[in-house]
């Protein structure tokens, strides 16, 4: 394939995974090490494409997928910043200009939610889809929106894991999200199963794991009608750990068409291909890094707009005394 090399950072709450290429299928570089304190952490991703640029050059541009909570707002004194994370020593880490600094490219940056949604738009179960939902499921639950291609985000990127769900008839478990008690990731992320059952859900069988997989597709369905009513998503791709459990996905089908009792009527909502798996699993993340590098090279290179009020001239006029 021809075209510049991007950096992309997948930035975790365990580990950080770094690459150079063009794609999925076109990687020239990558390495994997653990998510420590943020100021050696940060250094050794400058480090790795410092050190692969003697072969391949620096990357025209890296794109970052972070843990979060994040500052998106561009015009915000501490955009590329953490937030308030759970994250210990990570609150408050310049991610984004430390690499822009580090390394003297543009840095894009976005939630590794967000991160994912794009990997799987541009090469995985939402191609060619310019709206759709991604949502992870795994220790807990996030979820991304992506309209008109782009990732919704105002005052905060979308947190669809803390949306109210109903309580499923005869669950007794209160839910386990220190924030809301019983909301969609309280009851259904895995930490939630986990404390439900009293082991993980990897090691659940028989009546239990069949228990289990109804009261996840319950809480799924029930967190992703009100996803549906307010993004409008052509298709919803689930990935994490969780979305693997047998059975899961056809019954989240199942339970959503219950749940959005034929309003608005639209056949594609019932179709098999509106809820989906994730197709790049653990690449989904560093595919987005990709796509958020190629975004910031794009805008970088882009001729700076007018000034609100001004008016633009051809080269050489002047304006008007």
């Amino acid at each position: 394939m021809s075209g510049p090399l991007y950096g992309s950072v997948e930035s975790g709450g365990t580990k950080i995974v770094c690459l150079l290429g063009r794609s999925p299928d076109d990687i020239v570089a990558r390495t994997r090490f653990p998510t420590g304190e943020p100021g050696p952490t940060l250094a050794r991703a400058v480090a790795f494409f410092q050190e692969s640029a003697a072969e391949h050059g620096l990357p025209a541009a890296v794109g970052v997928a972070s843990f979060g909570p994040l500052e998106l707002r561009r015009s915000h004194p501490r955009y590329g910043f953490t937030t308030d994370t759970p994250k210990p020593g990570w609150t408050g880490v310049d991610v984004r200009g430390t690499l822009a600094r580090g390394l003297g490219v543009p840095v894009g940056i976005d939630t590794d939610v967000n991160g994912a949604a794009l990997g799987e738009g541009r090469w995985g179960a939402a191609r060619g889809l310019d709206t759709f939902v991604y949502l992870t499921v795994g220790t807990g639950v996030g979820g991304a929106a992506v309209i008109g291609g782009r990732t919704v985000s105002g005052l905060v990127h979308t947190e669809m894991g803390h949306v109210v769900v109903r309580r499923h008839d005869g669950d007794g478990f209160p839910g386990n999200c220190p924030f809301h008690g019983d909301c969609l990731e309280g009851l259904a992320g895995g930490t939630a199963v986990a404390a439900r059952w009293g082991r993980p859900a990897e090691r659940l069988s028989g009546d239990e794991l069949r228990r289990a997989v109804e009261l996840e597709a319950a809480y799924l369905a029930d967190g992703l009608r009100s996803v549906v009513y307010c993004t409008a998503p052509r298709r919803i791709v689930i990935g994490g750990g969780m979305s693997v459990l047998p059975g899961l996905l056809p019954l989240v089908r199942e339970r959503l068409t219950e749940q959005l009792a034929g309003y608005p009527g639209l056949p594609e909502q019932s179709a098999d291909d509106f809820v989906v798996p994730a197709a790049l699993g653990g690449m989904a993340g560093p595919a987005g890094g990709l796509v958020l590098a190629a975004r910031a090279h794009q805008e970088a290179a882009a001729p700076t707009p007018p000034a609100p009020g001004s008016v633009s001239r051809p080269a050489g006029e002047t304006a008007p005394v």
